[in-house]
């Protein structure tokens, strides 16, 4: 069914008791041209873009729970390109421009709403920044605009302005940005690939990996049996190091945890996507009113989606830095992301020393804002066995090259990015 106005009518006249799934629910196959592993954004979106853009509709995506119940659903689903570094910002604003159309090409409303993203700087060191960043983004394309003081103050009027510690001095403004609803992209990617003829196979965890004598890959051992494969891709965000190792690959990935908060619902008053530095705080608020915000990572490794209370405690201690009129809204739920920290900071798209196996993963804070972008250059990765100038610098063998990405200057030490 075409999603339209005239559907809707219909629908509405028939009480809504007509509305066909939407998507199937077959049993696998014995052979697959392709088998992604992972029921995500990026396993999903990659499906499509293989059937879509290169033809390869013998697809299977498996994913070991419902799609989407992994770290898709658990991030603050800030959407930006605003990045520093050449090699990262063509593949972000790529995936930007897809963000953009991406409604009308799945038919599916993402609810992306392009409200900006705002980068408040306190100091001169901060302001030296954000100007160093916002050339490079207008060098390559993407939009920037830097604000003062008043400026910032009239997006954001909450914002304590006359803070003793870290005084409100401008903002860097990036107004295509904004944010996306989490599930709708799953649901949205996972309706269109199906309608492209992908099998999308939930409950269905991988347990180990077959191959050849040769090595390559053939296929994978599942929950419910064997599935055989042309091509393997893995794209699990959170769980990329534990499904790699069955394959006998070690990567350069640790597993953090990534705190997120809603509060109760409060009439509109965070009309952007806000960052404070210093406190490392981002805010913004749902089309149902409810305050979404987010800090810095628990500190130490692990797999649990839960958090850690002295990560709660500091980022309340931030928004009542920085927004202390809201100290009175009351928490609503939090949550926790599990998150593919790498050396570097960056992700990786590309093939592996195992023939027949790709990977997708070590998105540390970037999941979410390039699954469009992503999976589009992953698809075309694995469509060509060759990677697209865009995830071209995101191959493993950079650590042993000596040419890691760095975007944020943190060193080889992963809970730094």
């Amino acid at each position: 069914m075409q999603y339209s106005i005239t559907s809707l009518a219909k629908q509405a006249l028939r009480g809504h008791q007509g509305w066909p799934e939407a998507f199937r629910h077959p049993e696998p196959q014995k052979q697959y041209d392709v088998v992604i592993i992972g029921g995500g954004g990026h396993g999903l979106a990659t499906a499509y873009y293989l059937a879509k853009n290169h033809g390869i509709t013998n697809v299977a995506v498996l994913e070991k729970g419902w799609i989407g119940s992994g770290n898709t659903g658990r991030n603050t689903t800030i959407v930006r390109s605003n990045y520093l570094l050449n090699s990262e910002i063509p593949l972000l604003e790529w995936s930007l421009k897809l963000w953009e159309g991406l409604s009308a090409e799945l038919n599916y409303n993402v609810m992306f709403s392009q409200r900006g993203v705002l980068d408040i700087f306190h100091t001169d060191g901060q302001r030296d920044e954000a100007v160093r960043r916002g050339n490079a983004m207008i060098m390559n394309g993407v939009d920037a605009v830097m604000l003062n003081r008043q400026q910032v103050l009239e997006m954001m009027p909450l914002v304590d302005e006359n803070n003793g510690r870290f005084p409100v001095l401008g903002g860097l403004l990036q107004p295509r940005a904004g944010n996306a609803r989490h599930d709708a992209v799953v649901w949205g990617y996972a309706r269109a690939a199906d309608r492209l003829g992908v099998d999308i196979i939930q409950n269905c965890e991988v347990t180990g990996f077959e191959r050849d004598a040769d090595g390559r890959m053939t296929g994978v051992e599942t929950s419910r049996g064997r599935i055989g494969a042309g091509k393997v891709a893995v794209a699990v965000a959170g769980h990329t190091s534990q499904v790699m190792q069955m394959a006998g690959i070690r990567l350069p990935v640790e597993s953090h945890k990534l705190q997120a908060f809603v509060s109760e619902a409060v009439k509109p008053c965070v009309d952007t996507v806000a960052t404070f530095g210093v406190g490392h705080l981002y805010i913004s608020q749902s089309d149902k009113g409810g305050l979404v915000f987010g800090g810095m990572l628990d500190g130490y490794n692990s797999f649990a989606q839960r958090g850690n209370l002295p990560i709660v405690e500091d980022v309340a201690e931030a928004m009542m830095m920085f927004l202390p009129s809201l100290g009175r809204v009351r928490l609503l739920r939090h949550w926790a992301g599990v998150v593919d920290m790498t050396m570097d900071g960056s992700p990786y798209i590309c093939k592996t020393p195992v023939e027949g196996l790709y990977l997708n993963g070590g998105w540390n804070y970037t999941g979410f804002k390039a699954i469009p972008g992503a999976a589009w250059c992953f698809a075309h990765t694995v469509a060509n066995d060759a990677p697209h100038k865009f995830n071209a610098p995101f191959h493993l063998d950079r650590f042993a090259e000596g040419r890691p990405v760095d975007a944020t200057g943190g060193g080889p030490f992963p809970n730094h990015h």
